[in-house]
This record gives structure tokens, C-alpha cells and sequence, in this order.
């Protein structure tokens, strides 16, 4: 497993998980930085003709994902923290609310199987009027039929579609306000896509 190399301290483990850490790890850089050392010792050890190779690549990979980390955290600063409340389908985004200050409530907790019931669902519309939250997302791979009702019942706007379990098609480029272009279909263009999404829904 690619998490091999990161801390336990540093994974989460949910509640109705009880045992198992939350798999998205992906959304917070810093920790998915940590996977590269065991991907680099990985092919090392099947091609160590090329394990110099492997090294230089991996080295400029986490300056990449520490430059990641670092736009992230300057475009997210123009919402105050106070208002960094991050509402979607299901308890994806739990390491990116821990990495860039967001409170994370997903209706129908972690796992995309599961189904949110009537209480949950006004629970969570109360907590929006009460908190005065402008938009709540839906995810690429979860059905959007719950965070409309939500959006319905809670006057919060629907803000964007967010990846959460997927990236996207491979070429397709997009423009944030701050004249930053990305491919959502890589890995930093999928967060950046995220970022720019919720940010600029709820300045």
C-alpha cells in the first residue's frame, strides 16, 4: 500500500470506521507527499538499474506537491476561517478540512453506499440556515439527489461538483480566478479544480 510510509498518528480514523483509517488521503499534499518514498523504493526494487532515475523523479515530485500545498492554502485564505464550512454528499474530505482549516459535514457519512435518512437531512438543512452558509457541493461520483434537497430546503446554493473518488477526463483544462490553468485530469489539477470550486462558491 502506498501509505506504508506515512505515521498513523497522521491518518484519521472515523468513528463508524472503527479500526480502519479513512482512505482520502489524497486530499491533503503534505501527506500525500509521504506515499512518494514508498513508490520510489517499490520500482527501485523491481528496476534498480534505474533507481537514480526513480529518485530525481520523486524528489521533484514532492516540490511539486509542496508547491501544491502552498497555492492551496493562499487561494483558500481568501475565505475566513469562520466561514470554511465544507458540506457535501459523503465524508470524503475530512484530510483536506484537517489541511486547510475547513470544517467537513458530509450527509451521509463516509461511505457512498450508505443513505442519508430524513433526520440527517434536516439536521444538516438547520445547520446551514443556522450558520448561514451560502453553497454545499455535489461529488462527480455520488448521486446529487440528496445535497439538492438540502440545497431546496436550506436556501444554500449549490456551489459546484467536486472530485472526490475519481479525477477528471485527461486534457481538460481549466482556468482559476487568479489566472492559474491545470488539467483536471492529474492529480493537482483534480485538487486545484476542488479548491478553486468551493472557494469561489462561498467568498
Amino acid at each position: 500500500a502506498v501509505t506504508e510510509s506515512v505515521p498513523e498518528t497522521d491518518l484519521l480514523e472515523p468513528e463508524e470506521f472503527e479500526g480502519h483509517y479513512d482512505p482520502h488521503l489524497w486530499f491533503d499534499p503534505r501527506l500525500w507527499s509521504q506515499c512518494i518514498d514508498t513508490v520510489v523504493e517499490g520500482l527501485s526494487s523491481v528496476d534498480p538499474a534505474n533507481s537514480k532515475d526513480y529518485e530525481k523523479r520523486g524528489k521533484a515530485l514532492k516540490a511539486r506537491y509542496d508547491a501544491l500545498h502552498q497555492w492551496a492554502s493562499e487561494y483558500v485564505s481568501q475565505v475566513p476561517q469562520s466561514q470554511r464550512y465544507l458540506i457535501t454528499s459523503h465524508d470524503a474530505y475530512n484530510y483536506f478540512g484537517e489541511a486547510f482549516g475547513f470544517k467537513v459535514i458530509g450527509v451521509q457519512g463516509i461511505s457512498t453506499v450508505g443513505e442519508a435518512g430524513l433526520a440527517d437531512v434536516v439536521k444538516i438543512t438547520n445547520f446551514i440556515k443556522e450558520k448561514e452558509i451560502k453553497a454545499i457541493f455535489v461529488e462527480s461520483s455520488v448521486s446529487p439527489a440528496m445535497i439538492e434537497r438540502v440545497s431546496k430546503g436550506s436556501g444554500a446554493k449549490i456551489g459546484g461538483e467536486l472530485f472526490s473518488d475519481a479525477m477528471g477526463e485527461p486534457g481538460q483544462i481549466e482556468t482559476a480566478t487568479d489566472g492559474t490553468q491545470y488539467d483536471v485530469g492529474t492529480y493537482e489539477g483534480m485538487l486545484k479544480h476542488n479548491v478553486t470550486t468551493i472557494i469561489d462558491a462561498l467568498k
